[in-house]
């Protein structure tokens, strides 16, 4: 696998990245769905990733800043043909090793509360995210589950 920081611009990670928006508003109200778009994963406090086997867009994931100790996880997917091969695991090491060389304390994320998003919480629980408070502009709400997880320790 092949990890690269990608700049949003071929075919493959934009319909990877509409399938996402796409489960996004399907699973939950629209005030509940905190997906980013095309045009906000471009933003310069976004860093954006694509893991690649060969030529095959495997899944993707992004990290925004929120300050100068606490970043974001946004936009994990696994491409459908790769679940269960280790793609989110390998992507969110990643991501968590980048954050600890910026100088990130902490790293925090929300995800869906529902049984559609349950795989997710797992693999961020194995990775030693644990449930927290709504942090950054977040409301309580009960679509949401917030994680985070201290680069300290």
């Amino acid at each position: 696998m092949n990890i690269i920081i990608d700049d949003l611009q071929g075919h493959a990670i934009q319909a990877l990245l509409q399938a996402h928006l796409i489960d996004m508003n399907s699973t939950a109200p629209a005030e509940s769905v905190h997906a980013l778009d095309l045009t906000e994963l471009q933003q310069q406090s976004v860093t954006f990733w694509s893991i690649w086997h060969q030529n095959q867009l495997a899944g993707c994931g992004a990290i925004k800043c929120l300050n100068t100790t606490t970043a974001e996880i946004k936009s994990m997917r696994t491409a459908d043909t790769f679940r269960g091969q280790g793609v989110a695991s390998q992507l969110l090491q990643h991501i968590i090793s980048y954050a600890k060389t910026q100088g990130y304390q902490q790293l925090s994320l929300e995800t869906g509360s529902m049984d559609f998003f349950a795989a997710s919480r797992a693999l961020y629980a194995k990775h030693g995210f644990i449930e927290c408070s709504p942090f950054a502009d977040y409301q309580p709400d009960p679509h949401s589950t917030f994680m985070t997880l201290d680069l300290q320790a």
